[in-house]
């Protein structure tokens, strides 16, 4: 059984004021946690093992829409392994992707549960609140690149024109690898506005600052639109970094709020929002 933390005593707040466990209890914890996680993912690569077939084929229909949007022959692409051994390291490579996308959010809830024992209850709270926008912004990423796909297939594809008699030979597999890789691009680049708010909330970055600097947050966002896009095109790129300004833009304005009640807070201490239960007596 892992170990849990034990409880000491309470500040005037009535949140605990500590959580004393000691570094073997701690150790013992974290064993507990990463064994769990390990089995989490092998489990996940079992599985993934054997939905890899439908999942590949699913990601080849769409790469074969943006292959016959871009007008090109069929039989100008052409898909071959070169060494007799990739069939096998690519299965087991595009298993082991699922089986981690399958088990990420039972990690996610292992890590959390080894972390929020030590948290007070105010530093819990704002973490609750963002963890299903995060999760949210994360799904609404990879869904709208799914949607793009093909048309960023088709605008790659089409450049073959360009070369007339030369066809695409390529390794089975890069095409569905690249398409993965930039759905969770965009899934890590949808976090943006979790990320501003967190350090809005926290006080590290005001709305005033982001509003006038908001030039400079525009430049940023197409950085890092182009460090997270696989191919470093510049339409893959502007496929990322258009949405996310227009989600800064969002995080700036809920920033804003959180800040204005803050004011309130400190202009009305009567004004009192999730306040935590104080009615617990203080415990020796």
């Amino acid at each position: 059984m892992s170990a849990q933390p034990r409880l000491t005593k309470r500040d005037s707040s009535g949140e605990p004021e500590e959580f004393r466990a000691t570094l073997v209890e701690h150790l013992e914890e974290l064993r507990t946690r990463l064994v769990r996680i390990i089995q989490l993912i092998v489990g996940g690569w079992v599985i993934g093992w054997f939905l890899q077939k439908p999942v590949y084929d699913t990601f080849n229909n769409v790469a074969a829409v943006g292959i016959r949007n871009a007008g090109i022959d069929p039989d100008r692409y052409k898909e071959a392994f070169t060494h007799f051994t990739q069939m096998f390291i690519f299965q087991m490579q595009f298993s082991f992707i699922i089986g981690l996308v399958l088990a990420l959010p039972f990690v996610l809830t292992q890590l959390w549960g080894f972390v929020a024992p030590g948290l007070r209850e105010t530093e819990k709270r704002p973490l609750k609140r963002l963890a299903p926008v995060s999760i949210l912004l994360f799904f609404t990423g990879v869904a709208f690149c799914w949607f793009c796909l093909p048309a960023a297939v088709a605008w790659f594809v089409s450049y073959l024109d360009n070369f007339p008699g030369a066809v695409l030979n390529q390794q089975p597999g890069s095409m569905v690898l690249f398409m993965v890789k930039i759905m969770l691009a965009f899934g890590i680049g949808f976090q943006l506005p979790v990320i501003v708010y967190g350090l809005g909330a926290i006080g590290l970055l005001s709305a005033q600052t982001l509003a006038k600097h908001w030039r400079h947050g525009t430049v940023f966002v197409f950085f890092l639109s182009a460090i997270l896009t696989p191919s470093n095109d510049p339409l893959t790129m502007l496929m990322m970094a258009i949405p996310l300004s227009i989600l800064f833009m969002i995080s700036v304005w809920a920033v804003k709020i959180v800040q204005r009640k803050k004011v309130k807070v400190i202009e009305n201490p009567d004004y009192v929002e999730d306040a935590p239960d104080e009615r617990e007596e203080d415990e020796e």
